[in-house]
């Protein structure tokens, strides 16, 4: 069996000189490899295709056969590193905490352990015809949360 951490360094080697970063590595026990990469500013399929060349010219098929799928994070996925939380600064997310609770705001800002977004929620204030929509910053560390992902808004 082909090993991960092997694939971890070829990868790391030669995404060194982008932006780039390994989202997730996968190799099944059949030697059946995904690499999952994303970028700040986006992983085009010419990026994805000089990859995936680089690791078969690494990668000996003699020695043990392997399948190799090279692509994106997707759109929808939940997010499972650091830069994918940086990546979409100011962007809407929905948040799904571990006691179920769902919220949908912009990320603000990214910490080491936690992460803020501001939600909106309406408020009446006393002598106010209409509530109000205020907007307040949640705080959440990353071990409360279940998922993370990209609100796609199609307005």
């Amino acid at each position: 069996m082909i090993d991960k951490n092997a694939v971890r360094t070829l990868v790391e080697e030669a995404i060194a000189s982008t932006d780039a970063f390994i989202v997730d590595i996968t190799v099944s026990s059949a030697n059946d490899i995904v690499v999952e990469l994303d970028s700040p500013t986006g992983v085009d399929l010419d990026f994805c295709a000089r990859l995936n060349r680089s690791l078969n010219d690494a990668l000996d098929r003699e020695e043990e056969d392997y399948s190799l799928e090279v692509g994106t994070a997707s759109l929808t996925a939940p997010f499972r590193v650091r830069g994918q939380y940086e990546k979409n600064l100011g962007n809407t997310v929905e948040v799904l905490t571990c006691d179920g609770k769902k919220l949908k705001g912009v990320l603000t800002a990214v910490g080491d352990s936690d992460f803020t977004i501001e939600v909106a929620r309406k408020v009446k204030e006393p002598g106010a015809k209409r509530p109000v929509v205020v907007s307040e910053p949640v705080v959440l560390q990353f071990g409360q949360t279940k998922e993370v992902c990209y609100a796609i808004d199609f307005k």
